[in-house]
């Protein structure tokens, strides 16, 4: 007998291969829909069906057995040419590949199936079976009366309380996620009652700060009728940490249909008025193009890497031993460089030569470990860009756009860390890019363009650095509405001034949206920011250039991986420091001649036409207060300013000196000792001295996010 640990094992293997063989089967299905009908990519779909069928009856997973059985049927008649490659067929199969997919997430949480949506696309399934055409019966761009009926019901009549229970996971507050604006865009569409239940909440002792133990209860009453779909949007960002229960208004009957119970309403109604088509058409699920697309929240996480017949999986837990070993090493190897001193050179010690030697080896020996452990833990990006092609196909039928997605540098590798973060804020910028960027067809034709959109997803290596470019060609930002939304929403003063480079930077302000409308697929102003801050969040920045009528580029730039960084070491009041690489812009030598004292009394530098706030790190570190006026120009004169960037933001921090340049080993202070406001991490230096790293978006947002400093602040957003 097979004992429990083996077991798990082997069905561990089953669950990844069944991850490779519906991102294989989605990805030929999506080739066949653009037009390419090729026998062998048919077969691809085939044989990738043909082993999860086989894998989950071994398991005893009979319902997925049984279901992959009917799409294995139908795709065995696509292949031997006795049914036609239809849209309709291609668009059912999608929804079959999205409904293994829940069933997989199922067994992985060791939770219940919901058969309820297995059945329905199962039904479908078999009508397309029955009619040898290959046509869906009773399919149309609208949803069928049923789930039609469902979805429209509740805005049917002049409002009503709607019922919202949120749970959130308990490490949603982790990636920046705040209840309580989404509570405040909540109250927008009404009035807005909040419970909170705090039963769920530890002792003190055993109580984590940054886990989450509330959950709420909420009543939106509305005075005007809205769509669920709205109430959906708010929480979009973290609907995949949390769980989400919406109760719809009580009918003008005073009861409560659900979208199942209403689907059932709705055919029954229609077979006791004798309209069979329309029966039918209840019990069967709408298009693809009338749903939310499933492609982005059943699809969180980055798919398992294919495996070739060079590779190995390895636990990622070793292989964090092994970087945290190559850390060591480092370290170490830093320290005996000490040893290389010309004092030891000079005074004469015949084992100097070899000592030298064998550092010289080490060093050697320790730059290719840490290279190789490096590489353990780099996937192409590849596994992250899979998940658009079903998205833009789906969000395309949705908003009645054609769109064409180009995908260049697929192959470019990243660390494994860095890969399952950036998933999450790429698929934003690529949602606000088909909704907002590009133009539906009639308005690029009137503009003189091909009636196709074009997104384009790029990534490269750039100087260390790992370079994701999300483009289209679309309408553009227009900086002047922009300027004119900013100012209306009061983030930006009546009569302030900013750059032209700057204004493109607003859309990252909270709450912030230029869209007209608000749609089901973004413009209430939630996300932008939180995608600035998870990219800073994993070190790195995003830029924005735009032109009118020609379209937009956000152009992220990380780190490669999150272990080891590049750093330049600086001397603040007699202490060593880090500040990460790809933050700094340059250093120059401050002139008093390009000071300028702020109505606050806060310094700024003239840079080339502009004027960059400064922060004395002595003062910031110490926790001193800065003197006044002509004071802080005495200070400063002479001394070194480093301009950062963060954000689109410079700003000027004071130094004494610049040291080295060297790689670090990135050490957490929150397991180690506490975390800090505006330090990133900490180091062990060659000489075995702590070093502590600064965090720029951190340390700009402590100096200035307080009231006293609001002119520094206005002057850094600008």
């Amino acid at each position: 007998m097979i004992d429990d640990d083996s077991f798990s094992e082997i069905k561990q293997i089953f669950i990844e291969e069944a991850d490779e063989g519906l991102d294989i089967m989605e990805s030929g299905l999506l080739e066949l829909n653009d037009g390419e009908c090729a026998v062998e990519l048919i077969n691809d779909i085939f044989r990738a069906a043909h082993s999860i069928k086989g894998g989950s009856a071994t398991f005893g997973f009979n319902q997925i057995s049984e279901f992959t059985h009917l799409m294995e049927t139908l795709l065995d008649e696509m292949r031997d040419g006795s049914r036609p490659v239809t849209p309709d067929c291609i668009q059912v199969l999608l929804e079959s590949v999205d409904v293994l997919r829940e069933m997989m997430e199922a067994i992985k949480a060791d939770r219940q199936q919901d058969s309820g949506r297995a059945r329905e696309v199962s039904k479908l399934l078999e009508e397309i079976l029955a009619n040898k055409s290959g046509a869906v019966p009773a399919t149309s761009s609208t949803p069928a009366p049923a789930e039609a009926a469902a979805c429209t019901a509740p805005a049917a009549g002049a409002g009503g309380s709607w019922k919202i229970s949120f749970t959130p996971a308990a490490d949603m507050l982790r990636g920046g996620n705040d209840p309580g604006r989404l509570f405040r865009e909540l109250g927008e569409l009404g009035h807005l009652t909040v419970v909170a239940d705090h039963s769920a909440l530890p002792g003190l002792e055993e109580m984590d700060p940054e886990a989450c133990y509330v959950s709420w209860q909420l009543t939106l009453d509305c005075e005007e009728a809205i769509e669920q779909a709205q109430i959906e949007e708010v929480f979009d960002w973290v609907i995949d940490e949390c769980k989400l229960v919406i109760e719809a208004p009580a009918t003008a009957g005073g009861t409560q249909n659900t979208p199942d119970e209403a689907a059932d309403t709705a055919a029954k109604e229609a077979v006791e008025s004798g309209d069979a088509t329309d029966a039918a058409a209840a019990d069967k699920p709408a298009p693809v193009a009338a749903r939310a697309p499933a492609a982005d929240n059943s699809r969180g996480k980055a798919p398992v890497a294919k495996r070739d017949g060079g590779s190995i999986r390895v636990g990622i837990d070793k292989i964090d031993s092994l970087l945290n070993l190559v850390g060591e090493l480092v370290i170490t190897q830093s320290m005996l460089n000490r040893c290389s001193s010309e004092e030891m050179i000079q005074a004469g010690d015949s084992q100097v030569s070899d000592l030298l030697d064998g550092l010289s080896q080490l060093e050697t020996n320790a730059r290719e470990l840490q290279d190789v452990a490096m590489k353990m833990r780099m996937l192409p990006i590849k596994t992250t860009f899979s998940r658009f092609p079903r998205l833009v196909h789906d969000l395309s039928l949705q908003l009645s756009k054609k769109i064409e997605l180009k995908i260049v540098g697929e192959h470019t590798e990243l660390d494994k860390t860095v890969l399952e973060k950036i998933g999450d804020p790429l698929v934003h910028l690529v949602r606000n890019a088909l909704d907002h960027g590009i133009e539906k067809p009639e308005s690029r034709v009137a503009a003189g363009k091909p009636e196709t959109g074009v997104l384009t997803l790029s990534a490269r290596h750039e100087a260390g650095n790992i370079i994701i470019e999300v483009s289209d060609d679309g309408a553009g930002i227009c900086s002047d509405k922009l300027l004119a939304k900013a100012r209306e929403k009061g983030v930006v003063g009546p009569d302030e001034k900013i750059s032209a480079e700057a204004i493109p930077y607003l859309i990252f302000h909270p709450g912030f949206s230029t869209a007209q409308e608000v749609s089901d697929v973004s413009g209430r102003g939630v996300g932008m920011d939180v995608v600035k801050r998870n990219i800073q969040d994993l070190g790195g920045r995003v830029e924005v250039k735009t032109e009118v009528a020609k379209g937009s580029t956000f152009t992220i730039r990380l780190p490669l991986t999150l272990a080891i960084l590049d750093g330049q070491l600086v001397n603040i009041n007699d202490s060593t420091y880090v500040i990460p690489l790809l933050s700094i812009i340059e250093t120059v030598v401050v002139d008093e001649s390009r000071l300028n004292i702020m109505a606050a009394e806060s310094p700024v530098y003239s840079l080339r036409n502009e004027y960059i706030p400064i922060i004395n790190m002595v003062h910031v570190l110490s926790g001193n207060k800065q003197a006044a006026g002509d004071d802080q120009v005495k200070e400063i004169v002479g001394k070194l300013l480093m301009i950062v960037e963060s954000g689109g933001k410079l700003v000027g921090l004071v130094v004494d000196d610049l040291l080295d340049q060297q790689q670090v080993v990135l050490k957490s202070l929150d397991a180690n000792y506490q975390q800090i406001q505006g330090m990133a991490g900490a180091t062990i230096l060659g000489d075995g001295t702590v070093s502590l790293i600064i965090d720029i978006p951190g340390l700009i947002e402590t100096c200035f996010g307080g009231e006293e400093n609001s002119a520094l602040r206005e002057m850094a957003a600008a």
